[in-house]
């Protein structure tokens, strides 16, 4: 009896062993914590009809064009309007490989669900597919960024009924992409990978909206989200990516001595004098504020995007008591007390400021770019969507000859479509190139003038 004892006392400290060994043989994967990027990486965005809106991807160009003005990436718009994951899969190699990505951002899920209370087999597609496009990424060298599948707003689609759906559909379905975004959450951990919450942020702001106004919502159409739930979205993906960070602070100061003195971030500041009526100083920054297009005003106002992602603080201590006249390049911009000064003002969101206006022309011209080149772009590929989805149904039903025959014409249809939209892709370079030569912050000059 005390040798079996023992016996068994050894087995377990064995396994104890093994299971210790195994453990520390495989230590638990990092999420990616932030973009590491450089002049020329290439970022590719993966999507459904949400992507292929063009907004959320605009607006985060839109921060890379002003935020890292000397850091040229080439980014591609790869959504496509009614995707599902196995779609993303038959396009993979010319509309994702092609462009060479170092990240891949991967937004799908919304129709993949298919708009029903959850329902296994459907999940398991998903998964399946999502995975093998997951594995694509990798092997082309690139690091999967998984994003959660928005929000469905049932509220939305019960007061503006755009189809007619099963109730336990509407008012469960949002239910179901939190489970798939948390799927693309655990998958991201395991992995090691990117990953992004758009779910959660859409739905917070609408809640928080709701206690004010119950009819608030960022998706009128219960599915895609407009200009302002875009704006979430983007800052979601600045935020999740390591990518925040504020434009710039000058703090100038007048010493005991009676010299001023400055401490800055984000740019240089030079020829700091004392007028007879205040103080004068020229500012070179490194970058501009992320202005957005006036569409999308409400979201930067519910994200605070300026304040957060993009602030421009100015603080001068020393000045005489009274008010001021701020004029940058010889705009007046502003009145403000010395008091108000010393504890420092925001300039982001002043759109009399000459930064702010530079940054807005930057946003025109990128949504040129999206609106003439890259969303005409998308539209060829979302009519291979039908030629790969009708060429599967055909390989599944080879003697249906209606199918035959519609698959015939969007064949002809989709002829030339690689030549179409590598001129669609020189369009938007050449727009781009334009932005390159607008997006330069120059050296400005800032005068502080007493009001007599």
């Amino acid at each position: 009896m005390r040798m079996l004892l023992f016996s068994f006392a050894i087995l377990a400290a064995s396994t104890l062993h093994l299971d210790a060994q195994e453990t520390q043989a495989t230590p638990f994967a990092k999420p990616l914590a932030k973009l590491q990027l450089q002049d020329g990486d290439s970022i590719v965005f993966l999507g459904d009809s949400i992507t292929h809106q063009c907004l959320y991807t605009q607006y985060v160009e839109d921060y890379f064009y002003t935020r890292f003005p000397e850091m040229r990436l080439k980014l591609h718009n790869s959504g496509v309007g009614g995707a599902r994951a196995w779609d993303a899969l038959q396009r993979f190699d010319e509309d994702v490989a092609a462009y060479k990505p170092k990240y891949v951002s991967v937004l799908l899920g919304m129709n993949d669900g298919t708009y029903i209370p959850y329902h296994d087999e459907t999940f398991q597609i998903y998964r399946t597919d999502m995975t093998s496009i997951v594995d694509q990424i990798k092997e082309i060298g690139a690091t999967p960024i998984l994003m959660t599948p928005t929000m469905f707003d049932a509220r939305a689609a019960r007061l503006k009924p755009r189809r007619k759906r099963n109730p336990d559909s509407t008012a469960l379905y949002n239910s179901v992409l939190a489970y798939y975004g948390t799927w693309c959450q655990e998958t991201a951990t395991a992995q090691g990978l990117g990953f992004v919450d758009m779910w959660g942020p859409l739905n917070q702001i609408t809640f928080n909206q709701r206690k004010t106004d119950p009819n608030f919502t960022l998706i009128a159409d219960a599915v895609h989200p407009g200009a302002s739930g875009q704006v979430v979205m983007a800052t979601a993906m600045i935020d999740n990516l390591g990518l925040a960070r504020r434009v710039s602070t000058i703090r100038v100061s007048k010493g005991m001595n009676g010299k001023w003195t400055n401490k800055v971030t984000g740019g240089k500041l030079s020829e700091l004098s004392e007028t007879e009526n205040g103080i004068s100083f020229q500012w070179e920054a490194k970058s501009l504020p992320w202005v957005l297009p006036e569409d999308a005003a409400d979201g930067v106002k519910l994200t605070r995007l300026g304040h957060r992602l993009s602030g421009e603080q100015l603080e001068i201590h020393g000045l005489a008591p009274g008010r001021y006249d701020l004029t940058i390049d010889g705009e007046k911009v502003g009145t403000y007390s010395s008091d108000v000064l010393g504890r420092h003002i925001e300039l982001q969101g002043n759109a009399k400021t000459p930064q702010y206006q530079q940054a807005l022309a930057v946003a025109m011209k990128n949504k040129e770019r999206n609106d003439t080149a890259v969303r005409p772009m998308r539209n060829e590929w979302r009519s291979f969507q039908q030629y790969a989805r009708t060429r599967r149904s055909v390989e599944a039903d080879p003697d249906n000859e209606p199918l035959k025959k519609q698959l015939a014409s969007l064949e002809q249809k989709i002829d030339g479509l690689n030549e179409r939209v590598a001129k669609h892709n020189a369009t938007a370079k050449a727009l781009e190139d334009e932005i390159f030569k607008m997006n330069k912050p120059p050296k400005r000059e800032y005068v502080l003038t007493k009001v007599k």
